[in-house]
């Protein structure tokens, strides 16, 4: 059945004599998607970011943590080895991810409630979940 454009479907693509013609990947960069909404996809992957949440200890776990701090005082000096897990904010949305590393203790702030390693990390007593001396 003839068409409409049987007279023009198998011509050769016209030439211009000023311009070389557009190499294929330049061509097909043209339909590349593009994103109408810049930042969108930032924002998508910080929020299906997953966080834990804060662990809070009761009574038997925060004395045996207590036990193990006190364990610390008498050799603090001595820069212990220390196993810790500890819990550390996220900054942009609620809860955080907890960390368990071995470290060498510098230092116990009793004031503050902090310790401080010498690798320099500084840990908030309160978010401490478990402490193992390495003696």
């Amino acid at each position: 059945m003839p068409g409409p454009y049987d007279d023009i479907l198998y011509l050769s693509r016209p030439k211009n004599g000023r311009h070389a013609p557009m190499p294929k990947r330049n061509r097909a960069a043209q339909f590349l998607p593009f994103s109408a909404l810049t930042g969108l996809e930032q924002v998508m992957e910080e929020e299906q970011r997953l966080t834990d949440p804060f662990i809070e200890l009761g009574e038997d776990a925060r004395a045996a943590l207590d036990e193990a701090i006190s364990s610390l005082l008498p050799v603090i000096d001595r820069h212990p080895r220390v196993k810790v897990a500890y819990f550390v904010p996220d900054e942009t949305k609620p809860g955080g991810r907890y960390e368990n590393k071995t470290h060498t203790l510098r230092r116990l702030d009793r004031v503050n409630r902090t310790l401080t390693f010498t690798d320099g990390t500084v840990v908030d007593l309160d978010n401490i979940l478990s402490l193992e001396p390495l003696l």
